[in-house]
């Protein structure tokens, strides 16, 4: 019995390990044939070359365009008057509202009135006994000429009488311009807009003692903003082209149209015309400072505010324009890769002039209808082959 157990112990194993063989050879096998394959594929893909890269170009036009000079500068009310304080005393009163239009006349502030007040009424009153004195002084010099024929008075009575009231004269004359002048300071308590325009951010508090030779002499600004002045500087060279390209267009056109950009970027709706050079160059710097007016009926223009001030200044005919991402630069050079009738690529050395919106123009390198790469330039090298597609977002040539 036990025999028989051991035999068939023996069988169960020895079935095992045949099928484990048979198993580890198959697995064997099935390795080597996926490892002949894997190397089969990797000889086919070193044989097979890569397809060319794709890239996006952009045919070489050719138009006329306007050029641009771009001058930086600030804007500034047409006229900027500063309010002061012609009087000293405490402010009691602000009656506008800061950052708001206000009329010419219009109160903006009050100081307090009372001790002015007092010194009119004062110097009413000295006038008046003033005023008496010379009535009195004119009697006398009635009753000295009445009597003086009759010999009642003597000559010396009658000229010291004349001198009595030439004195009293000039004593009413002097009272009467202590007068003005106390009525001169009582007005100027009343601190009033000299101009139509929009008043600033006031500079001083209520209860402020304000004044002449104070801290707080100025208490606010009141401008003009429509029109409003852009000064830009100009060199030497561009006042005088600019000036004579001013004086041609004013004799056929009219004057150059110049154009705002704002800081955001957008143009200004309305076109400005020159106003005036200053007198003089600057010998520090070497430019002169020019005045441009825009018309600014909403008054979105204020005073101090960043201006880039432009005008085209010429018409360049027949020019080649490229987008500026097509041009690249390396050791000093400027390049363009142009794809060729064979789609293979050509690396040019270009001229580049002026800049046109997003666009290049191109004097030198280029000719019309040449394929230059806008996408993908990075992924070739000279000669190499490429799948060229048109660029998907051609941009605006002229940048108007």
């Amino acid at each position: 019995m036990k025999r028989n157990q051991d035999f068939a112990t023996n069988t169960s194993r020895l079935r095992f390990i045949s099928r484990s063989i048979l198993l580890g050879a198959v697995f064997v096998l099935i390795f080597a044939g996926c490892e002949d394959k894997a190397k089969e594929a990797q000889k086919l893909a070193l044989a097979t070359p890569p397809p060319p890269p794709v890239v996006e170009y952009v045919l070489v036009s050719q138009q006329d365009v306007p050029i641009y000079d771009e001058w930086v500068g600030t804007l500034n009310g047409m006229v900027n008057a500063q309010i002061l304080a012609q009087v000293t005393g405490y402010l009691v009163k602000q009656d506008y509202r800061e950052g708001e239009q206000v009329k010419k006349g219009q109160l903006l502030y009050q100081i307090d009135p009372r001790t002015f007040q007092a010194s009119l009424d004062q110097a009413k009153g000295n006038l008046a006994r003033q005023e008496a004195l010379l009535t009195t002084t004119r009697l006398d010099m009635q009753r000295i000429q009445r009597l003086l024929p009759e010999n009642a008075v003597s000559v010396r009575d009658r000229d010291n009488a004349v001198g009595r009231e030439a004195q009293a004269q000039a004593e009413v004359a002097a009272a009467k311009a202590a007068v003005e002048s106390a009525q001169l300071a009582l007005g100027f308590t009343r601190i009033l807009s000299p101009i139509d325009g929009i008043a600033g951010m006031s500079q001083t508090q209520l209860g402020n003692l304000v004044g002449p030779g104070s801290a707080n002499a100025v208490l606010t600004t009141v401008s003009t903003v429509d029109p409003i002045k852009a000064f830009i500087p100009l060199s030497e060279q561009q006042y005088m082209r600019f000036a004579r390209e001013e004086k041609k267009d004013a004799a056929e056109n009219g004057h150059i149209p110049l154009e705002l950009i704002l800081a955001d970027g957008t143009k200004y709706p309305q076109p400005g015309k020159f106003f005036f050079a200053d007198r003089q160059v600057d010998v520090k710097t070497g430019t002169i400072q020019v005045a441009v007016l825009f018309p600014n009926p909403t008054q979105i223009l204020r005073p101090g505010q960043f201006a880039r001030v432009r005008a085209a200044t010429k018409i360049k005919r027949g020019a080649l324009l490229v987008p500026q991402r097509s041009v690249t630069e390396m050791q000093g050079r400027k390049l363009v890769a142009v794809v060729k009738l064979d789609n293979t690529v050509d690396i040019r050395s270009v001229k580049p002039a002026e800049t046109v919106g997003s666009m290049w123009v191109i004097d030198e390198g280029l000719h019309p209808g040449d394929r230059v790469i806008a996408e993908g330039i990075q992924k070739v090298r000279p000669g190499s082959k490429v799948d060229p597609k048109p660029f998907a977002e051609p941009p605006a040539a002229a940048g108007r």
